[in-house]
């Protein structure tokens, strides 16, 4: 029998993927799942967990990069033009642009 021994390996890596994307906005306005009470203070971005991209070999998943749904919101519709967030993360893709409460959303789903 194999003893499988879970890490909360996952919190470091989360934290980095905050920093950096702080340092891609240029300032702390990156929210993880913020509660809704929580003021937002914008150009902002806000980015949750999605489902993760496992790899497998005999028969078993033998790694697994965690995904997140990265929402960037601004009120000028060309700012997120100025991120350099797919050149930052080599595994993402932009995902759609929606305007919601005259502010501009872009997302972006990356793999971390």
């Amino acid at each position: 029998m194999r003893l499988v021994v879970f890490t909360m390996s996952n919190e470091p890596r989360r934290f980095s993927f905050q920093d950096s994307l702080e340092e891609i906005l240029g300032s702390t306005n990156v929210y993880f799942q913020p509660p809704e009470n929580v003021k937002l203070i914008f150009p902002a971005i806000i980015y949750t967990k999605r489902a993760g991209d496992y790899r497998y070999a005999d028969n078993r998943s033998y790694t697994r990069i965690q995904g997140y749904d990265v929402m960037v919101i601004s009120k000028d519709p060309d700012f997120v033009d100025t991120l350099d967030i797919p050149d930052r993360f080599p595994m993402c893709r932009f995902d759609r642009h929606f305007v919601s409460d005259n502010l501009n959303h872009d997302v972006f789903v990356i793999y971390y």
